[in-house]
């Protein structure tokens, strides 16, 4: 395939809108539930709710798409069904109802991003280097959405906020009806009768899948509390809007140089170096974020605990299976991620109150530290 038959603009934009959507639940999902008067404790189950259907949800649909090749029809079906089901939330807002509506719509849309990345790495046969060059559209996404939400919300209710929802959410159907179709090639270096637990159980997979959860435990406190925690900090809502923003910038700055990095450097260093910078942000933001230069300094260091981890993380795991596996791989991947991300949710809600910002944020620096350990013991070096 030639690059100029690389579809860039269609798969960009969907990754554009996929992300705007959570540009628009990251960081105002919690302050949301807060505004309908929830405590903590059910803000952090609420939040875990479409966090733990990621462990359910990639692994179904991937085996699906892997089954009957048929991805861009998950993707396009996820998308209709992400939009009709969290349109429910106009019906009702007690915890009940609010907790279907998380599940149901999280199953649909959980099912669209791992299908999705096999069809971007299938149009990219031959210049995988180009997948961050497509993917920093999602960051782009998130930032016009953080920024202009924060704005928003500072001079309008956010009453408003679901209405926010349902437009992205139409977006994304619309830009998954403009997106080709592509399958993935067979790796001839990997036998036909190769299959997906054979290609699990190979030397340092489980431990980089289990280190995939405990990434994403250490981000519970961040992305379930971190409005919270700033706004009662004295932060305007427009600023925690920008400081969001200003992480995503630095992880769209990130994206643009792993194609040299991975050149330079080994999957396996990227990881650690990215856990290691992970456990230093956590300590920062959990005791030192009332000083903005520190919280500057934090946000930079989205580029490491998100951007370069994603960009290794996807690389592992195209190399890892082959193509028949990939969908699976994909899915395992964000499962594994929402099952880490749901246990990041549930901890840091019911410890907000009970220890403080400090303690939580402190647990998950430990989180992240312990995955830095665990890929310098457990993962093999090799060149990326």
């Amino acid at each position: 395939m030639t690059v100029a038959a690389l579809p860039y603009w269609r798969l960009s934009s969907f990754y554009l809108f996929y992300f705007a959507l959570l540009g628009s639940t990251a960081p105002f999902l919690a302050l949301y539930f807060d505004h309908l008067g929830f405590s903590s404790a059910r803000i952090g189950e609420l939040v875990a709710i479409p966090m733990l259907m990621r462990c359910v949800a990639p692994n179904l649909w991937g085996w699906l798409g892997d089954y009957t090749g048929r991805r861009l029809a998950i993707v396009r079906f996820g998308a209709v069904c992400t939009l009709a089901s969290f349109s429910l939330i106009f019906v009702d807002k007690s915890y009940a109802w609010l907790a279907m509506v998380m599940a149901l719509h999280a199953f649909f849309w959980h099912a669209v991003l791992p299908q999705f990345e096999v069809i971007t790495l299938a149009h990219l046969q031959g210049q995988a280097s180009r997948y961050s060059q497509i993917r920093l559209w999602g960051s782009i996404g998130f930032i016009l959405t953080v920024v202009a939400l924060g704005r928003l919300f500072e001079w309008l209710s956010l009453d408003i906020y679901p209405v926010t929802l349902v437009v992205i959410m139409g977006g994304i159907v619309l830009s998954s009806l403009w997106v080709p179709n592509a399958q993935p090639q067979a790796h001839g270096q990997r036998p036909a009768g190769e299959g997906f637990v054979q290609q699990l159980l190979k030397p340092g997979v489980l431990a980089f899948y289990l280190c995939v959860a405990l990434m994403q435990m250490s981000h519970g406190p961040y992305y379930t509390f971190l409005t919270l925690h700033l706004e009662r900090l004295g932060y305007s809502r427009g600023l925690i809007g920008m400081l969001w923003a200003l992480g995503v910038v630095a992880e769209v700055l990130m994206f643009l140089a792993m194609s040299r990095i991975l050149a330079r450097f080994s999957v396996r260093r990227v990881l650690l170096a990215s856990f290691l910078l992970a456990a230093l942000r956590w300590l920062l933001l959990g005791s030192l974020a009332e000083f903005l230069w520190v919280l500057l300094l934090a946000q930079v260091l989205h580029a490491a605990t998100f951007g370069s981890f994603h960009a290794a993380a996807i690389h592992f795991v195209q190399r890892s299976f082959g193509a028949r596996q990939q969908g699976q791989g994909q899915a395992l991947y964000a499962a594994l991620a929402g099952t880490g991300g749901a246990l990041g949710a549930l901890y840091s809600g019911y410890s907000w109150n009970a220890l403080g910002a400090t303690l939580t944020f402190s647990m998950a620096s430990v989180a992240a530290l312990a995955a830095a350990v665990i890929i310098a013991i457990r993962m093999p070096e090799e060149r990326s």
